[in-house]
């Protein structure tokens, strides 16, 4: 069985023993997609969510026009198409960026779990509102920021996101997305995109090498992000704990 790693749950609250090792093995046995492989489409039927062990993938949603709108950029502990389980039909595609390996957890497996285990249905519950705060922030920055403010937060929300699981060394971290793909995240063109990227790079703020990304001066780059950074509470009072359902 897969090891889902459980960052996203030990930040949000105490898990007690039993509740740690049914998240931790709460999917089937993993499967690798190579770069640019489609882990789900959309208008597949939806018969269950996926967990990101390793690897980075995207959610993206087509336009009728046919334009591209990545709405996710998953990293390793992401839980994917967790939206789609209120309809027949999946409302996003999801793409590996790089090598992923991804484990699906069929709805009836979630099922059974959240009856035999119900104090994971609140927790579950939890994660949601983590990730519709962060789309909140995403479709506040999109409306009312620059280019270089937008590029600055989505920069400082991937350094946050993977310093989480270690995957960041002295502001250093892999991005392996181009400016093609940051375009259809940022809602900008791949030229606007490179072309912000040399202004934080002039202004000594980040500099590249290859997919590596420094960011220089984190401080700075946090006042200029027209966001702040979140601080999720641990534990909250409304959250049942351990063994109080």
């Amino acid at each position: 069985m897969p090891n889902y790693p459980l960052t996203r749950f030990h930040e949000q609250a105490t898990l007690s023993d039993e509740e740690a090792e049914v998240l931790r093995n709460l999917g089937e046995p993993e499967m690798v997609y190579r770069r640019n492989a489609t882990i789900r489409r959309d208008r597949d039927p939806v018969d269950g969510i996926y967990l990101l062990l390793q690897g980075w993938a995207t959610s993206a949603i087509r336009l009728p026009a046919g334009q591209r709108q990545i709405v996710k950029v998953h990293i390793a502990g992401d839980m994917m198409s967790t939206p789609s389980m209120v309809l027949d039909t999946a409302a996003d595609t999801l793409t590996a960026v790089t090598e992923c390996r991804v484990s699906k957890v069929p709805l009836t497996r979630m099922r059974e779990v959240l009856i035999a285990h119900p104090r994971i249905g609140p927790l579950l519950f939890m994660s949601v509102q983590i990730e519709r705060l962060a789309l909140m922030d995403v479709v506040a920055a999109m409306g009312k920021s620059s280019a270089r403010e937008r590029l600055v937060r989505l920069l400082l929300d991937f350094h946050d996101r993977l310093a989480r699981i270690g995957a960041v060394e002295e502001g250093r971290f892999d991005m392996p997305l181009t400016q093609e793909l940051l375009g259809d995240v940022l809602g900008l063109t791949a030229v606007h995109v490179n072309r912000t990227m040399r202004l934080l790079e002039r202004e000594g703020l980040i500099a590249r090498h290859g997919q590596r990304i420094v960011l220089g001066d984190i401080e700075m780059l946090r006042t200029i992000s027209p966001l702040p950074p979140r601080r999720i509470r641990f534990d909250p009072a409304w959250l049942p704990g351990p063994g109080e359902m």
